[in-house]
């Protein structure tokens, strides 16, 4: 008997399925989106059933008078993106600090003024959880009506035990309620409060002793994540919040090289960390160990670009040495105020010279292995969810091409038309 479909998009001009095993693509694989002509996707009870040219998939299941169809003539279709690292919940903005940027301050300058992540911490501590919701909702809106359809989401803007469960309370409370996707990461050691700049030390063991054990026995976190550089956490100190998240069963990521070869890759390597972010300073020795190991790169454009940096993370050589590459936002309210995975996309391309084929493996497929969710999303295949993007443009190599404008028509999550109507029969 022929499977009735209750969601069909047929007739796409390039379907990019990103079809993948059990790992990562990583070198010449990360070129190859998979791409079907004339294709088309068929998803019943929000999972895809099948994938293929449109004549073959017509075949394969039956309509119903409830089915949805998507007429994608002439358009690019892709998985739903993937966004591995944002600072999703927080109160209050930063926009002075742009200013201050302009006229030659730097992020740490900034940050040892007291502004900076601390800026943020007053505003958030402030804020009632209900109100984090409210703004974080928002956000999730925006992210999805962007195109993407999973994010991970950090905690890190409280940095006591009251606050940094108030913002995974909040995320916990987003994730059970919006469409888009959440995996919430711990990140406690983001930065060390003011009140506790005396004795660090003692800070990183109320992390260790009090906020992982709070964080794991309520169930809010999947991962745990530590800013590892000068003036935030060193390498012992992250070793040690990683280490106690590690016993307690968390997943392991970190904030790496992002202002100096901190050496954080190589802790990431050490402690099997998942995913390592930022890497703009990180030696050719410690590429060579992530690629040896499996430790995705999680690659931030966005903030190189915000932070008037000149030094992007060097992409093509993660690529050429066998390093599995993902894109991400690192939307946060100072050094990444953006929303949009395409912008990450276009930055991957022009800062960093990626492919516009491997910028999107990177924000698709690889970015859900970045964030334990391979199994389910960031790929078109039978039994995933039925996550995927309409767009206003017909190829994969056009997605870098219109910056700073958003090209997603139409959004499904789980099988859902959510964002625009698309051409629908």
């Amino acid at each position: 008997m022929i499977a009735p479909a209750d969601l069909l998009v047929v007739h796409a001009a390039e379907l990019a399925t990103l079809a993948t095993g059990s790992v990562p693509r990583r070198g010449t694989a990360l070129a190859d989106p998979g791409i079907v002509a004339d294709g088309a996707v068929a998803a019943s009870g929000g999972r895809i059933t099948a994938v293929g040219p449109t004549e073959a998939v017509l075949r394969s299941v039956s309509r119903t008078p409830a089915t949805t169809t998507v007429d994608a003539s002439g358009r690019l279709v892709t998985p739903g993106l993937v966004d591995p690292h944002t600072h999703l919940v927080f109160a209050g903005h930063r926009a002075h600090e742009f200013t201050m940027r302009l006229h030659g301050a730097g992020y740490a300058e900034i940050l040892a003024a007291g502004g900076g992540i601390l800026n943020t911490v007053r505003a958030t501590r402030a804020a009632a959880e209900a109100d984090l919701v409210a703004m974080g909702r928002e956000r999730l809106d925006r992210m999805l009506a962007h195109g993407t359809t999973t994010v991970e989401a950090k905690s890190g803007y409280g940095l006591s035990v009251e606050d940094e469960l108030k913002i995974l309370r909040a995320t916990s409370r987003l994730g059970a309620s919006h469409a888009v996707g959440i995996v919430p990461t711990f990140l406690g050691a983001h930065a060390v409060p003011p009140e506790r700049k005396a004795d660090p030390d003692a800070y990183v063991r109320d992390i260790c002793e009090v906020m992982l054990p709070a964080v794991v026995r309520e169930g809010l976190a999947e991962f745990c994540d530590v800013f590892c550089e000068r003036g935030a956490f060193s390498i012992e100190q992250s070793r040690r919040i990683l280490s106690e998240a590690g016993r307690l069963g968390l997943r392991l990521k970190i904030h790496a090289d992002q202002l100096s070869a901190s050496g954080g890759a190589r802790l990431a390597v050490e402690l099997g960390a998942l995913s390592a972010d930022h890497l703009e300073h990180t030696p050719s020795d410690d590429l060579a160990a992530m690629a040896e190991r499996g430790v995705t790169a999680g690659l931030l454009p966005g903030a190189t670009f915000f932070l008037l940096h000149q030094k992007y993370a060097d992409a093509r050589a993660m690529v050429e040495v066998g390093v599995p590459v993902a894109l991400a936002t690192d939307f946060n309210p100072g050094s990444s105020p953006t929303l949009s995975m395409q912008m990450a996309i276009a930055l991957g391309c022009i800062g960093m010279r990626l492919t516009p084929a491997e910028a999107l493996s990177a924000a698709t497929i690889n970015a859900a292995h970045a964030v334990g969710r391979a199994a389910d999303t960031g790929s078109l295949a039978p039994g995933k969810r039925a996550d995927l993007v309409m767009w206003g443009i017909s190829s994969v190599a056009e997605l870098p091409m219109h910056f700073g404008t958003n090209m997603a028509d139409t959004v499904i999550k789980d099988g859902r038309v959510v964002i625009g109507g698309g051409r629908t029969t």
